[in-house]
């Protein structure tokens, strides 16, 4: 990052501004945080053939990457945009959160995404990890913080090998991160847990908890299984 300490300080005091919050709490906002491999993206992908969603693309700085021999699209993965462009928007309170990753990338979600979910009349969707959720939480009413879980530890392991070999210490990283995401997601109370068991069940209950129909059984069993694997890893 040519301009990171530029970055830093601004990121260290960031605001939305008066008009960024205003279109905040005015949009429909579902926001899915989880545990690494516990399928939310794929949740994502079946909530978006429906046309009720509109899906949030972040912006970052970094370039673009061949994944698979593919290029990353603009638009598509991330709004691909220089350092400048994002550092002014920051500088005008255009994010609604934006992080610093690795002191390498600048990534968050722009308001200006979420003003065209509003426009479009759909509720906006995208991943959103705990502490953006805390920082959007503060000035919005209408969003939704939902966390998606594997129905167990066990599960959760099977599905990690199932995904190829990774290194131990990246393991070890992503069980540190699984365990400081549940701790801050267990401290809260606006968090709707959900266990993806099923992928047509748990479509069915994003869909329904964004339209404000709450299982209260649902949620406490989530809650128990969060709780349960935060144990496994401590």
């Amino acid at each position: 990052l040519k301009h990171a300490a530029q970055f830093k300080d601004v990121l260290k005091n960031y605001k939305m501004s008066d008009q960024s919050i205003q279109i905040l709490n005015q949009t429909e906002f579902v926001m899915l945080s989880a545990v690494s491999s516990s399928g939310r993206n794929t949740i994502i992908r079946e909530l978006l053939k429906s046309d009720d969603f509109y899906y949030i693309v972040s912006d970052t700085t970094r370039p673009m990457r061949v994944n698979d021999g593919v290029k990353e699209q603009n638009s598509v993965e991330y709004w691909f945009r220089s350092e400048e462009e994002v550092l002014e928007d920051l500088k005008q309170g255009k994010f609604v959160e934006a992080a610093l990753i690795h002191d390498q990338q600048v990534s968050g979600v722009s308001i200006r995404e979420l003003s065209t979910a509003q426009q479009k009349g759909k509720i906006a969707i995208s991943d959103i990890d705990v502490q953006g959720v805390h920082t959007i939480m503060q000035h919005s009413s209408l969003a939704v913080p939902v966390f998606v879980l594997p129905p167990n530890y066990e599960e959760w392991m099977r599905r990690w090998k199932k995904r190829g070999t990774i290194s131990d210490q990246e393991f070890t990283n992503r069980k540190q991160s699984a365990r400081q995401e549940l701790s801050v997601a267990l401290s809260e109370d606006y968090y709707h847990f959900i266990i993806n068991d099923d992928l047509e069940e748990v479509v069915k209950g994003v869909c329904q908890i964004a339209k404000g129909i709450v299982s209260k059984q649902h949620d406490q069993e989530g809650r128990a299984v969060a709780e349960n694997i935060l144990q496994r890893l401590s």
